[in-house]
């Protein structure tokens, strides 16, 4: 059932389009076109990996950053609706409705593995050769899924009884954004507000994904235990209060 759930989900977001799942592909490479032209062509935005770097070392550690953050935006940003829009299912008691946001969650990470496969060819063109600590990367988003997994837990618990959650997580998750070392490097953030960048968890997660896929570095394991420790109590902590709360849906929808 979660097999097929996700599956639709999947070929739901294009259902109808003439492209179809090849927009999985095609999405996200317009926009790091865009975001490559406008941060490293108008803006002269440089990573400072090395002083050989080019535009395509900038599209890449861009590109990684906007997969990795987009698992967590795409769980997040849907989260506060899915129990709404699945009212047949809520009704219903044979019906599990605790795995709707897993489902969510799995549609998210397929699309991030497609993403994925782009930035691989795109490795391959731009340094003729992939990093072997890449075999490092499903470990080092261990903590980015269960950190979106349960955060979506959380706030598809709390939208069906605040209808406002939907537009401001939409907002909130905005602002995360630009405050997420993505178009940027960490050392690019000025000393004094250092500390509020290292207290966002998708800083570290987004630093671990391309230490080990772009510049053949091993994670930092400081930062990864303790996103995992904060994960882990995330994922719990939401799916515990979506299963406690889950009893009062029918009544409030």
């Amino acid at each position: 059932m979660i097999r097929q759930l996700t599956w639709r989900e999947v070929i739901g977001r294009y259902k109808g389009s003439m492209a179809g799942l090849g927009w999985s592909f095609i999405q996200p490479l317009l926009m790091l076109f865009v975001y490559t032209f406008v941060f490293s062509v108008i803006f002269k935005a440089k990573w400072g990996v090395d002083a050989q770097e080019t535009r395509g070392t900038f599209a890449l550690a861009l590109f990684m950053g906007l997969i990795t953050f987009n698992i967590f935006a795409d769980v997040v940003t849907t989260a506060p609706m899915i129990v709404l829009d699945n009212v047949n299912y809520v009704k219903k008691v044979v019906f599990p409705i605790e795995v709707l946001p897993f489902v969510r969650f799995l549609s998210a990470f397929t699309n991030a593995v497609i993403s994925l496969s782009v930035l691989a060819v795109g490795i391959l063109v731009v340094d003729h050769s992939i990093h072997w600590t890449i075999v490092c990367l499903p470990l080092v988003w261990l903590p980015v899924m269960m950190f979106s997994l349960g955060c979506g837990y959380f706030l598809a618990s709390l939208g069906v009884f605040l209808r406002d959650v939907g537009a401001t997580i939409g907002i909130l998750t905005n602002m995360l954004f630009f405050l997420t070392p993505i178009f940027y490097p960490v050392s690019a953030v000025p000393e004094k507000f250092l500390f509020f960048c290292k207290l966002n968890p998708m800083a570290a997660f987004v630093e671990n994904s391309r230490k080990v896929v772009l510049w053949g570095l091993l994670p930092d394991w400081d930062s990864f235990l303790i996103g995992l420790v904060i994960s882990l109590f995330v994922m719990v902590t939401g799916f515990l209060w979506f299963m406690k709360s889950k009893k009062s849906f029918a009544d409030v929808i």
